[in-house]
């Protein structure tokens, strides 16, 4: 982790509230203006700029961020390409661990600086099996073979490479985790799904990932050489005060490995990116596993980048596939005019609370 890096910032444990305030929001007199010489009509154009100053300042947007939210930082780099490997997985890892290597590779190839895999791409989804495919990641290579190959591929690419998921063993515990790495193939950040994918929908869908996985307790924002990058899973992106968090850190992007279902596949995935992109008007990018008909879990598909204006950029179906799309910072600054919402929230009357920044200060 680079010097400065908001991920190390962060050390302890926490989850974001939503909370409303309980002031109320009064009306401020219009101040009367003077010694005006001009024209009726700029007069009253005058006193409109002058109310909406004023109310801008009375309801007190920078209250709805707590602590405030960080200035989006300059990145390291305005525009480059991003990969989105959408893998088909197998049972076999070997397989699987090979076969991730050489889409990355292809993806580099093609001029991708910052490459994103699919949630659970070494192991099938089911909770059977994260048992037997998890990896002990902090243990180190012979123990990893999964972040052993991420790692090795960046350091030899000089890419950046957003891990998908693999399962993860700790001790005791299993986890859905997610691991960043640089273009030195160093670690950068490790994110645990903080919210475990537990549904049941009646004759479509029943499943229940607290059955073998433990939930990550720490929100994760990272520093890299392509930006400032939100990290979630899956089940994550539902939870739109996460997204609400990262945005306030000051993150261009956030990265979402995901696994959405035929049931609520159709319905929500894009949805939610879109979602995620405009409220917090930054950059959303999903990746996928392709869909296997015959497995026991099968995955929607549609891995997409989307844009700061809720603007989807490139998606594809569902069948294994290499996405190639670019990434404009630019677009922040430009759409953050357009709608300057940052300057528009009611913080006398909510705000988003950040445990962990909080408590840290």
């Amino acid at each position: 982790m680079r010097s400065g890096s908001i991920s190390s910032f962060f050390s302890t444990s926490s989850l974001s509230t939503l909370r409303s305030s309980s002031a109320v929001a009064r009306s401020t007199p219009l101040p009367p203006l003077r010694n005006f010489k001009i024209p009726v009509n700029n007069n009253i154009i005058t006193r409109a700029s002058s109310s909406v100053s004023i109310m801008a300042s009375s309801h007190s947007p920078e209250k709805a961020r707590v602590p405030p939210a960080i200035d989006l930082p300059l990145p390291p780099i305005s525009k480059f390409k991003i990969g989105l490997c959408q893998l088909s997985v197998t049972a076999d890892k070997e397989r699987n661990i090979r076969h991730a290597r050489l889409a990355i590779e292809d993806a580099a190839e093609k001029g991708a600086k910052l490459v994103l895999l699919p949630e659970i791409w070494n192991s099938p989804y089911a909770n059977e099996s994260f048992p037997v495919y998890a990896e002990d990641i902090d243990a180190g290579k012979d123990s990893s073979p999964s972040t052993a190959m991420l790692s090795d591929v960046a350091r030899s690419l000089k890419i950046t490479i957003v891990g998908g998921s693999i399962p993860e063993r700790c001790g005791d515990k299993l986890y859905n985790t997610c691991c960043v790495f640089d273009t030195e193939g160093k670690l950068k950040a490790k994110h645990r799904k903080i919210h475990l994918f537990d549904i049941n929908i009646p004759g479509k869908i029943t499943f229940e990932e607290s059955k073998t996985l433990t939930a990550g307790e720490t929100p994760t924002v990272v520093d890299t050489d392509v930006g400032r990058i939100g990290i979630g899973i899956c089940y994550d992106i539902r939870f739109q005060e996460l997204a609400m968090l990262y945005a306030a850190r000051g993150a261009h992007l956030l990265c979402y490995p995901g696994a959405f279902n035929m049931t609520t596949g159709p319905l929500h995935w894009e949805l939610l990116q879109r979602a995620r992109a405009a409220d917090n008007q930054l950059y959303v990018a999903t990746c996928s596993p392709a869909r296997e008909a015959g497995a026991g879990y099968v995955a929607w598909g549609h891995s997409t980048l989307v844009g700061p204006f809720g603007e989807v950029l490139a998606t594809t179906e569902h069948e294994e596939a290499t996405i190639i799309s670019e990434i404009d910072y630019s677009q922040l600054d430009l759409r953050r005019m357009n709608l300057p919402l940052q300057k528009q929230r009611r913080g006398d009357l909510y705000n988003l609370v950040d445990v962990q920044r909080l408590n840290s200060q």
